[in-house]
């Protein structure tokens, strides 16, 4: 069962009544969002009559798909760890509800209040009518970032995240290794691009709460605002670093190539906000390395969601040219740790 299939709006109708302490629920709206490769995503409008959110509402329903990747939270962690970072201040959509009966819908779900504004990556790059405010749209994730990494392990909250050892970089080298392992297919590229990533680890730096998929087409835009942080499915803890070298990889700038923050606008604005907001200094060097990790991580993540077509767990077009995807982050990552490379200092 999923949403839309026979008494699912009706259960969720119930549901909703009974958390929002209504009288009644009506599901006045319903479509299926973009994006959301790994789980899915429903808009939902709902009326509510009587109790204290009396009135209509924007939600949105995030459910696991049909097949997912192992790296991916659960949607309960994913629930907690965006209720913590609510709490914190962080601009993400207020967290609602988490229903873990699957006999509601067939699948564990959570329900936020819907942000507004765009997150499709292509849009956000091109069209200044969406991110017109570059400089200060970077300055807002890079305050945004830095108060996520304000979150750190002795939150008893977030118990159910293991810490990285013996490191963050090598503890991530150690889980490309796994992840190729289970592959058919040889992977040359990924194997040096391992052995660089292994030669070069940073020393262990400060842990904080990394969002771990902090980028453009996750980051909710309006008027050239920050609206919303999306998709905390790979939560964890890691090095403030990381998170960093994600937003500012390549393979996010969805060809903005001189727009190195996500193809928002250049790195300095983001660097700076961050740097005001967190008390830390960024490091080119360090950015240049979780960079390099950026592109293995991406390219193995493609490798598996192609995989899922492939499988016939979930036939998806969008996922087979995912997979393909892995080739290009390939030839990044090799010219990137060449002997010719450039590593900032």
């Amino acid at each position: 069962m999923g949403l839309g299939d026979p008494g699912s709006f009706e259960n969720l109708a119930g549901f909703l009544r009974e958390q929002a302490g209504a009288e009644h629920v009506d599901i006045v709206r319903h479509e299926r969002l973009s994006g959301g490769a790994i789980q899915e995503n429903h808009g939902i409008d709902v009326a509510i009559t009587g109790g204290p959110m009396a009135g209509v509402h924007a939600l949105v329903l995030r459910s696991d798909a049909p097949s997912g990747l192992a790296e991916s939270l659960s949607r309960a962690q994913e629930f907690r760890i965006i209720e913590v970072a609510h709490a914190a201040g962080v601009t993400v959509p207020e967290p609602l509800w988490l229903c873990e009966d699957t006999a509601l819908i067939g699948r564990v779900f959570y329900v936020m209040k819907r942000v507004p504004g765009i997150a499709a990556a292509h849009r956000v790059v091109r069209d200044d009518a969406v991110a017109g405010n570059r400089d200060g749209l970077a300055a807002e994730c890079g305050a945004a970032l830095a108060q996520i990494h304000r979150i750190v392990p002795d939150d008893t909250r977030l118990q159910f995240l293991a810490l990285p050892s013996p490191s963050p970089a090598l503890a991530g080298v150690a889980r490309f290794r796994r992840y190729l392992d289970m592959l058919d297919q040889p992977h040359p590229g990924f194997e040096w691009g391992l052995r660089w990533l292994e030669r070069n680890a940073p020393e262990p730096d400060e842990i904080v709460l990394a969002h771990h998929d902090f980028r453009t087409g996750n980051l909710m835009i309006e008027d050239g605002h920050l609206t919303g942080v999306l998709d905390w499915e790979f939560a964890c803890w890691s090095e403030p670093h990381e998170d960093i070298g994600w937003l500012c990889a390549r393979c996010w700038r969805f060809g903005a190539w001189r727009l190195e923050a996500g193809g928002i606008a250049d790195r300095a604005p983001f660097y700076r906000a961050y740097e005001a907001a967190s008390g830390r200094t960024v490091d080119p060097a360090r950015v240049y390395y979780w960079e390099v990790f950026a592109h293995m991580r991406w390219g193995i993540l493609a490798l598996h969601q192609g995989e899922r077509h492939l499988s016939g767990g979930e036939p998806s077009l969008h996922l087979a040219l995912t997979g393909r995807m892995a080739a290009e982050m390939e030839f990044e990552m090799i010219k990137m740790t060449s002997p010719s490379g450039r590593v900032p200092t």
